[in-house]
C-alpha cells in the first residue's frame, strides 16, 4: 500500500453526552481553564517582577507555568468549541499540529520536572556550592536541553505517524488529537510506533520518575539529619509542594501509556487525558501558592505594594 494520506479531516467524538450536559460541561471546563491561564499567569507575573523570585528554582517554575498553559491551551479551547457544534471536525494537518504540541509539552514537562528535582537535591545536600552547580548558564542549560528533547521526540512521534496512511475510518474517539486514538485509525501496521510509544515511555516516564525518586531519597535523609526544626520545616515545604505536582502528573502519565489497554478502556482514556491536559495544569499553581512559603510572601508584598500605590 503507497504511503498516501486519503483522510482530509478527522471527527471527534469527544463525550457523547446530552446538549444540555455537553453545556454544562462546557461552562464548567472554561471555567477551569480560565483559573488554570489566571493562576499560572499569576506565578509568571509573581516570578517577574519579585526579585526575590530571581532563584534557579522559580526561574524552572516559570517553565512549568508556561508548558502548563501552552498544554492546556492545545487541547481545551477545541474541546470547548465542539462541545458547542454538532459539526466536531478538525482537518489532517491542525490534528497533527495538535498531536505534536500535546507530546511535546508533555515530555517537556517530564524533564523539567527532573530537573526541578535536581534543583532541590542541589539546594539542600549541597548548600555550600549550590550558586555554583546551579549558576545561571547550567539553569539555561538545562531548560533549553529539557525543550528540545521534548521536542525532538515528539517530532520522532508525529514522522513516524506522517508515514502511514489514513484511508477509511474518520472518527476519533477522543477530545483532541491524541496520539493512540489517531494510530488506531491507521490503516496499516502500527507495530513500529507502538515500539517506539513504549521506549519513548520508559525513556521520558519511567527514567526521570526513577531519577526524581533518588532525588527525594538523597533529599529526606538530608532533612533528617537537619539539627533545626525550623530548617526541616522550611526543607519539607519547599520539597513537598514539587512532589505533589511529580504524582499528579506521572502516576496519570503511567496509567495511561504504560498500563494494558484491556485495563482502561476509551472512555476511561478521555477521563485521564482530561485530568492531566486540564486538572493537572489548573492545580499546579494552587499546589505551588499553598504551599509554597516564598510565593506566598511575593503575593503579600505585592497586594502591599498595590494599597500602599
Amino acid at each position: 500500500m503507497e504511503n498516501q494520506t486519503w483522510v482530509t479531516e478527522f471527527i471527534l467524538l469527544g463525550f457523547p453526552l446530552h446538549p444540555e450536559m455537553q453545556r454544562l460541561l462546557c461552562g464548567l471546563f472554561s471555567l477551569f481553564y480560565a483559573l488554570t491561564l489566571l493562576g499560572n499567569g499569576l506565578i509568571l507575573g509573581l516570578i517577574w517582577l519579585d526579585s526575590r523570585l530571581h532563584t534557579p528554582m522559580y526561574c524552572f517554575l516559570a517553565h512549568l507555568a508556561v508548558i502548563d498553559m501552552s498544554y492546556a491551551s492545545n487541547n481545551v479551547p477545541k474541546m470547548l468549541e465542539n462541545l458547542l457544534k454538532k459539526k466536531k471536525t478538525i482537518s489532517f494537518v491542525p490534528c497533527i499540529m495538535q498531536t505534536f504540541l500535546y507530546m511535546a509539552f508533555a515530555h517537556t514537562e517530564c524533564l523539567i520536572l527532573v530537573v526541578m528535582s535536581y534543583d532541590r537535591y542541589v539546594a539542600i545536600c549541597h548548600p555550600l556550592r549550590y550558586s555554583v552547580i546551579m549558576s545561571w548558564r547550567a539553569c539555561t542549560v538545562l531548560a533549553v536541553t529539557s525543550w528540545a528533547c521534548g521536542s525532538l521526540l515528539a517530532l520522532v512521534h508525529v514522522v513516524l505517524i506522517l508515514r502511514l496512511p489514513f484511508c477509511g475510518p474518520q472518527e476519533i474517539n477522543h477530545f483532541f488529537c491524541e496520539l493512540l486514538s489517531v494510530l488506531r485509525l491507521a490503516c496499516a501496521d502500527t507495530r513500529l510506533n507502538q515500539v517506539v510509544i513504549l521506549a519513548a515511555s520508559v525513556f521520558i516516564l519511567l527514567g526521570p520518575l526513577c531519577l526524581v525518586l533518588v532525588s527525594y531519597t538523597l533529599i529526606l535523609l538530608a532533612i533528617l539529619r537537619i539539627q533545626s526544626e525550623e530548617g526541616r520545616r522550611k526543607a519539607f515545604s519547599t520539597c513537598s509542594s514539587h512532589l505533589c505536582v511529580v504524582g499528579l502528573f506521572f502516576g496519570s502519565a503511567i496509567v495511561m501509556y504504560m498500563t494494558p489497554k484491556s485495563h482502561h478502556p476509551e472512555e476511561q482514556q478521555k477521563i485521564l487525558s482530561l485530568f492531566y491536559s486540564l486538572f493537572n495544569p489548573m492545580l499546579n499553581p494552587l499546589i505551588y501558592s499553598l504551599r509554597n512559603t516564598e510565593v506566598k510572601g511575593a503575593l503579600k508584598r505585592g497586594n502591599w505594594k498595590q494599597r500602599v500605590m
